[in-house]
């Protein structure tokens, strides 16, 4: 328990909740974008062709390098967490884009309309950890105000994040 009175459970359990989460997109994501990428294409024609190309270009081995990028931004936002008490704006911004993300997975879902990777742990894990971790900092004074600023920038990490661990598994992908 930290000055704050924030335990590892809030700040490391950031890194657990997304362990598990991320796990249900390994074993479901390429898999079910490889089955479903017809489908999408005639449901959403005006989706630009070089988007779909770039769904179908992701393998398995890609995108377990890419999870594993992510499991190092993740971390370090945790650890942050965990070293100021939860305090760390790196940790917090991680943790509002780990929740909006998961709303992101739900919307993705509604759209869809059916299950797609992360939308079954987005409402039991993904969503509720958040809103508990945002409690517990709300508590202990330390949690910083979120606006509409926040929230986009927020979404904004959370894709930049899975943009850059992209980009590095394409370089390490060949190796993994």
């Amino acid at each position: 328990m930290t000055e704050t009175g924030i335990n590892s459970a809030v700040t490391y359990g950031l890194f657990a909740a997304w362990a598990l989460h991320d796990a249900e997109e390994v074993v479901y994501g390429p898999r079910w974008t490889r089955e479903h990428l017809p489908e999408l294409k005639e449901r959403f024609p005006g989706v630009p062709e070089r988007v779909w190309r770039a769904l179908g270009s992701v393998d398995d081995r890609e995108f377990r390098a890419a999870v594993a990028v992510m499991a190092v931004i993740v971390g370090s936002a945790a650890a942050a967490g965990a070293r100021s008490g939860g305090r760390s704006a790196f940790y917090q911004g991680a943790l509002n884009g780990f929740g909006l993300h998961g709303l992101v997975h739900l919307a993705q879902a509604a759209v869809v309309r059916g299950v797609t990777p992360g939308a079954v742990t987005s409402p039991l894990l993904v969503v509720p950890f958040t809103l508990w971790a945002r409690g517990r900092l709300r508590r202990a004074g330390v949690l910083r105000p979120a606006r509409g600023r926040d929230v986009a920038i927020g979404l904004a990490l959370a894709a930049g994040a899975t943009a850059v661990s992209h980009a590095v598994a394409r370089t390490l992908a060949p190796r993994f």
